[in-house]
Parts: C-alpha cells; sequence; structure tokens
C-alpha cells in the first residue's frame, strides 16, 4: 500500500475552504488548481494558480492545521492525496525524511507570501506592482521520493 491515493476533481470544484480543518493535502498530477482567499464583499481573490508537480495545501504542518487559504480546481483536476496525520507520523520516525519536508513545505509557504503580497497590491495598489513584480520566485521543488518496502506486503511503495 502506498502512502498517497489517486483523487481526481471536477472542474469548479473546491478542495477546501479557508478556516477549514487541514488534514490532508495533494501534489498536482494534471490539471490547474487555484489558491484563493476570502475578501468580505467580494468574490474570492486568487492569488495563485498551481499546475502539474505543486503541492496543494501547506497548512496541514501547523497548528491549528485549519487552512489559511482556499482551492479550487480551474480545470479537470488529478492528484495524488496525503493523509497528513500518516506523513507527520513518517517525519517524526524519519528525521532526515521530516527535514526535507520542512524545508521544502518552507520553501513553498515563502513562495506562496510572496505571490499573495504580489497578487495583493496588483488588486488593491496597481501602481506598486511593478516595482516588487520582477522579484518573483519560482515555486521550490519537492524533495526527492525514496523507494522503501512497505512494512506489511514487503513491496515497493514511496514515501514522498
Amino acid at each position: 500500500m502506498g502512502v498517497a491515493k489517486e483523487v481526481n476533481f471536477l472542474e469548479s470544484a473546491r478542495l477546501f475552504n479557508e478556516g477549514g480543518r487541514a488534514d490532508r493535502f495533494w501534489i498536482v498530477r494534471t490539471g490547474i488548481v487555484a489558491l484563493d482567499v476570502h475578501v468580505p464583499g467580494r468574490q474570492p481573490a486568487v492569488i495563485e494558480s498551481l499546475g502539474p508537480g505543486e503541492l496543494v495545501g501547506c497548512s496541514w504542518m501547523l497548528q491549528p492545521s485549519s487552512w489559511r487559504l482556499g482551492a479550487v480546481a480551474t480545470t479537470p483536476l488529478r492528484t495524488y492525496e496525503f493523509d497528513a496525520a500518516t506523513v507527520r507520523a513518517m517525519m517524526e520516525a524519519d528525521p532526515a525524511f521530516g527535514s526535507a519536508m520542512g524545508h521544502w513545505v518552507a520553501q513553498v509557504l515563502a513562495h506562496r507570501l510572496h505571490a499573495a503580497r504580489v497578487r495583493l497590491l496588483d488588486l488593491y495598489a496597481p501602481t506598486a506592482v511593478a516595482a516588487i513584480s520582477d522579484s518573483r520566485i519560482r515555486p521550490p521543488e519537492p524533495p526527492p521520493v525514496r523507494r522503501t518496502s512497505c512494512p506489511r506486503s514487503g513491496t515497493p511503495s514511496a514515501t514522498s
């Protein structure tokens, strides 16, 4: 049994809402998902669009494990879904894996914070965007996948 399961979403399906319980996360296989933030009196503001290979959901690593943003599929979406409690247990059991995951998620969070800053300035202070838009950073690469034997079956499985 692998750690991830394949989960598909239809276009316009909401993966999670801001403030909801963050008990899982996804890696996009195909399609696009938009991260958005609630804006009182307006439609949610899209902060960033994520595509194949990108992490959807970082809040599962931070207490109190509630979503800081929302996410909606903007195209049909195929993902690998991970249970947060299982991954956190793996991180505790394997400090090197835990460190790699922690660094990766921290890099993703730094990128998302920058993207949110640029997008909110774009929405609310259009003249300020040109000053910082050239400093955009690329999303970080995920940690390498290690192959190990599944403890129950002895068959190979991906651990990240």
